[in-house]
């Protein structure tokens, strides 16, 4: 049961504080929507995502009423695409698409491939398909899984998302690269992820089920202001208190959003994901810790304690803990990160370190528009190999900005942001790249 005094606090975490349930997610399990005729499956999968979902978005603004928790998204997320499509998938991709806006979600997500030790040619087809997927629809987000801690690094995989990201940054390039702010290149992606661009609903999954994100970066930085110069055994511990609270409120609105559409209850994430408004920043935690600017010596070391403290909170405030989970480090979802490159205090090799311990990886970057295919597949096989190694899951997103050059800025809008266009390094790598094949997988992912 929450308390009197818990609930006085959610008020004045939402009224003062930024705080925000930031997506309920549904699940949806297509497998059996998949059909050899295309159209057929195209079809078969809009039917039960509106009938699954019809509910979806209604039931988030009730509960938002009533509660007075604002819930800013309801989105879904479905099998990967490459698994239910027996050959063209872009009437699938064009199906989903209705079916979002049918249903009134924020986002889809589950255009997908799992190609972290091979592909298939469904994964193929899907990959050749995703610059004009995502130049052509406007809720539709992607993603492709490139390695894992038990498979290693597909880095055929890698070569063609390097290509793939470049054509979908010029197919979108009046938009300042739009597309690729909806795909997202991972290693060892989880299977009920509520949050774009990478969700997708895994086959471990249950028919359907719902997930909730929670986001409070303004809640831990205030709390921490009631401890400045305090050890930092002191910070972990305000932190781990503020987590339990945020997700408290997550678990709520979770199980109250199962009850009422009658579809299981999945996972809590505990991420700390960030807006573009003030008051709401991963980075002005890290300051506020003691940083002048995110990218100072000694971030990485913050941020891996932020990230511990806010699972160690959360973790004993829900069920039911899963997705990502932890503290997000998007550039131009972030005013603190943007503040931090424009200042020069944060580098894109900085921005590498610190995914070393955080939740996700290298998100939301804007690079010169000039930055070569196998410059962006290089950058995706650093983060894929900190992934593999560390056991964790790691991504990229990043935004080739089309006749922009670093110090330039691109503008997205709404939860995306903007962000300054940061330089990369210019060294080659392209006999590297050209390679292929597969990196093998470390020795300690044999455990049986």
């Amino acid at each position: 049961m929450i308390e009197t005094g818990e609930i006085l606090q959610t008020m004045r975490m939402i009224q003062e504080e930024n705080f925000d349930i930031r997506t309920i997610t549904l699940g949806i399990n297509l497998l059996d929507c998949s059909d050899p005729d295309p159209a057929k499956c195209a079809d078969r999968v809009y039917d039960k995502i509106c009938r699954t979902a019809k509910d979806l978005v209604h039931t988030g603004q009730e509960i938002e009423t009533e509660l007075g928790i604002p819930i800013v998204n309801k989105r879904i997320s479905v099998t990967p695409v490459s698994m239910i499509a027996q050959g063209d998938p872009k009437p699938i991709a064009r199906a989903l698409d209705k079916a979002a806006r049918e249903v009134g979600v924020n986002f889809l997500g589950g255009y997908s491939a799992l190609m972290h030790k091979g592909a298939t040619l469904a994964d193929e087809r899907l990959l050749a398909s995703i610059p004009e997927v995502l130049s052509e629809t406007q809720l539709l987000c992607s993603s492709v899984n490139v390695a894992s801690t038990r498979a290693g690094i597909n880095m055929n995989a890698v070569r063609e998302m390097g290509t793939i990201i470049k054509k979908t940054a010029e197919l979108t390039a009046d938009s300042d690269g739009l597309g690729c702010a909806k795909l997202v290149v991972f290693a060892n992606a989880v299977e009920d992820n509520p949050f774009m661009a990478g969700a997708f609903c895994g086959t471990g999954e249950p028919e359907c089920a719902i997930n909730v994100g929670v986001s409070g970066p303004g809640v831990v930085k205030v709390a921490l202001e009631s401890v400045r110069n305090e050890p930092f055994d002191v910070v972990a511990e305000t932190i781990k208190r503020t987590a339990f609270k945020i997700t408290r409120v997550g678990q709520l609105v979770a199980k109250e959003a199962s009850r009422r559409l009658n579809i299981p209850f999945g996972i809590v994430d505990l991420s700390l994901a960030p807006t573009p408004a003030r008051g709401d920043s991963v980075a002005h935690i890290l300051t506020e810790m003691g940083l002048e600017y995110a990218g100072a010596p000694g971030t990485t070391a913050a941020l891996a304690l932020l990230n511990d403290a806010v699972k160690k909170g959360g973790i004993m405030a829900s069920n039911h803990v899963g997705g990502l989970s932890g503290a997000f480090i998007p550039v131009s979802e972030d005013i603190g990160m943007i503040e931090a490159v424009s200042a020069g205090a944060l580098s894109l090799e900085k921005l590498e370190a610190m995914t070393c311990v955080c939740s996700v990886g290298l998100d939301m970057i804007a690079v010169p528009g000039d930055t070569s295919a196998e410059t962006i597949s290089g950058i995706i096989a650093d983060e894929a190999a900190i992934g593999m190694i560390n056991n964790k899951t790691t991504a990229v997103r990043v935004i080739p900005a089309v006749g922009k050059k670093a110090g330039d800025t691109v503008e997205f809008g709404g939860l995306l942001g903007h962000a300054p266009v940061i330089r990369v390094n210019e060294f080659g790598n392209k006999d590297f790249i050209a390679r292929g094949g597969r990196i093998p997988a470390p020795l300690h992912s044999m455990r049986n």
